[in-house]
């Protein structure tokens, strides 16, 4: 029995190995013969047995082994059951399961995926058996699952709608979702794309959330291939509609044609006006026919007002507008009593070097030359004078309806001062007056309205010299003049103020007589010399040689000395002193001292030696001797102070 168990099983490995020509195997066919002396292979053996018909070809499930072709043929049909993926790839797959979070879908691929139920919110109705697209993102992830993504799906194919609007400028529809810097989110196929806030509308628009949630219809204007991004515009519609209506209006526009417009935008040079998809210009000048410095006085924001056409140009697509001309020029309905003669009142609305002119109702104007503000004959500065605003009343001088010219005056509302020039303000009368203004050669003050006159700078004092009349007073200060002189034709003042007390160099012809020395101070320095000041308010000036001193060196500023008057004139109102002189006339006196010292000795001597003459009846010998040495000491005193420099 075992013996014929073991031979069945030695022929079927026979079989197995019929075709295998491998040393192995040759080694396993000959162990089987049991030969070891002969070589033979496995399809020489042929061993008698049992069950010879046995069709070892069919498994133990009693099925037909296949050969290769079939194999091939089944594996293929098999094969083909299944879809060929790619990742990436679009496709449409059918929901067959739906649960709290996700949604099943058969693709046909081996096993189905899953996707989010989040990617189905714009599908609340989602049920079994719908059909959906989808991207295969990744066939089989770590896990082995199958990746899907519906969200992806619907941005590539939005993208791919996005591309081809952009090609034909097809106009698309799409949802406002948020708000962003500088715009606007859209949802456009399921795709955000960015509406910049200067493509939203034709006119400036500050709030944004205003058009969030609408849905709108907008063009593509700008695609960007490598990041898929996109620019949309609706306000690209709008002007398409707004150069067709553009054209309509053009081809039918007249000057002079009244039109009825919105403010769209005010700017300081005038507003652009929307004439129902046409813009014009109304300049601020064409506005009113009164000054106003800006439009918004007058007009607002998205008001309505009709407008005349004063011009266009159809190249150039502008249109000028105007509005003060619906009315009546205001020179033409000129109120009855605004007539030569009257007195007017009107605001101050521009103000020139020249003068002002005052607006005395809307568009008609005058001018208040600056020779009719006041009737003083004394400079005056219109804009110090007026300001912009203010109301003044005036006297009509001339008026021009033809020129639309009107001369006011401001002075002539009251009677000319000058007139009683001579009661009011005679010559030697002193007065008060108010100093208006200061120049560099006097200084103006005013007397009464329209009268004044002008201190000259040396008639501000008389002991002090100024470089400048500022130096004295400043302008608002009040001050005391004489009335010097009067030119009534020319309205001129002479005014004075030094004139008021007496003058003091007469009396002080004696205190500052030549050679008085005084004690005095410097103030001031400079190349010449320097100006010192002196008892009672005078000044003395110092040339540069008499200010050194005993030792050699100069006298500074704001040192005080002594200084000696060397000059005194009375009528040039000038001193002139010097340090110098003063030590320089001690040593002329030191040395006139000396002399008269000598002078006096050498008297005295001749005197005794003629009284000794005198005495003596009879010279002798020795008695001559001591004359002549006397006479010899004598007479050389004498040469000696005779040879002496005289001191300067």
């Amino acid at each position: 029995m075992f013996e014929n168990k073991d031979l069945k099983n030695l022929n079927a490995d026979a079989q197995e190995n019929a075709g295998d020509t491998s040393p192995d195997a040759s080694e396993a066919s000959t162990a089987t013969t049991n030969a070891p002396e002969e070589v033979a292979t496995a399809q020489e053996v042929v061993v008698e047995t049992a069950h010879d018909d046995f069709d070892w070809n069919v498994d133990k499930r009693n099925v037909t082994s296949y050969s290769e072709e079939e194999k091939e043929k089944y594996h293929k049909v098999y094969d083909n059951t299944f879809k060929q993926l790619n990742d990436g790839e679009l496709m449409n797959g059918t929901v067959v399961g739906l649960t709290k979070t996700d949604v099943v879908l058969n693709i046909g691929f081996k096993s189905d995926g899953l996707i989010s139920l989040n990617e189905f919110r714009d599908l609340p109705g989602l049920a079994i058996g719908d059909e959906v697209e989808v991207m295969i993102v990744e066939k089989e992830d770590r896990d082995g699952h199958l990746n899907l993504s519906r969200r992806q799906a619907r941005i590539t194919r939005a993208w791919e709608r996005i591309v081809e609007v952009h090609k034909t400028g097809e106009v698309i529809t799409g949802t406002v979702t948020s708000k962003t810097k500088g715009g606007l989110i859209v949802d456009v196929f399921g795709m955000e794309t960015f509406l910049p806030g200067s493509q939203i509308d034709v006119k400036p628009v500050t709030d944004y959330d205003q058009f969030v949630g609408k849905t709108m219809e907008f063009k593509v204007v700008k695609i960007n291939e490598t990041i898929k991004n996109a620019v949309v515009s609706h306000k690209a519609l709008i002007e398409s509609d707004i150069e067709a209506q553009r054209a309509e209006i053009m081809s039918k526009l007249e000057k002079g044609q009244v039109l009825e417009g919105t403010v769209k935008n005010i700017t300081d040079f005038g507003a652009f006006m929307d004439l129902g998809g046409l813009d014009g210009l109304l300049y601020i000048t064409d506005i009113s026919w009164g000054r106003i410095s800006h439009p918004s006085e007058v007009l607002k924001l998205d008001q309505k007002i009709n407008v005349v056409v004063l011009d266009f140009d159809d190249e150039k697509k502008r249109i000028s507008l105007g509005l003060k001309q619906l009315t009546p020029h205001p020179w033409d309905v000129l109120a009855e009593d605004i007539v030569e003669g009257n007195v007017v009142k009107g605001k101050v609305v521009n103000i020139e070097d020249y003068g002002a002119f005052l607006e005395i109702q809307p568009g008609v104007e005058g001018l208040v030359h600056v020779s009719e503000i006041t009737w003083a004959n004394t400079p005056i500065n219109a804009k110090e004078f007026f300001k912009l605003g203010d109301e003044h009343e005036a006297k009509v001088v001339t008026l021009d309806k033809e020129s639309r010219k009107m001369s006011l005056s401001i002075k002539q509302l009251s009677e000319d001062p000058w007139n009683e020039i001579e009661t009011k303000f005679a010559e030697n009368s002193k007065h008060p007056g108010l100093v208006k203004n200061i120049t560099n050669y006097g200084v103006f003050v005013e007397l009464a309205p329209g009268i004044g006159g002008m201190i000259h700078i040396s008639d501000l004092s008389w002991l002090k010299r100024f470089n400048h009349p500022s130096e004295y007073t400043k302008v608002g200060a009040t001050i005391d003049v004489v009335i010097l002189g009067i030119d009534k034709e020319n309205r001129k003042l002479q005014l004075g103020h030094k004139q008021l007390e007496e003058d003091p160099w007469n009396t002080l012809a004696d205190t500052f007589a030549i050679g008085s020395i005084h004690e005095g101070t410097v103030s001031r320095r400079d190349d010449k010399g320097a100006t010192i000041q002196l008892p009672y308010g005078l000044e003395g000036f110092a040339p540069n040689r008499h200010l050194s001193k005993e030792d050699g060196k100069s006298i500074g500023a704001d040192e005080t000395a002594q200084f000696m008057v060397i000059e005194f004139d009375r009528n040039e109102k000038r001193i002139v002193v010097s340090h110098t002189r003063i030590w320089e006339q001690v040593q002329v006196d030191a040395a006139d001292a000396i002399k008269k010292e000598a002078r006096a000795e050498a008297d005295n001597t001749r005197k005794a030696v003629k009284s000794v003459q005198s005495k003596v009846e009879k010279a002798t010998l020795g008695d001559l001797g001591v004359l002549a040495d006397l006479k010899k000491k004598m007479d050389g005193e004498s040469d000696s102070a005779e040879t002496e420099p005289k001191a300067e």
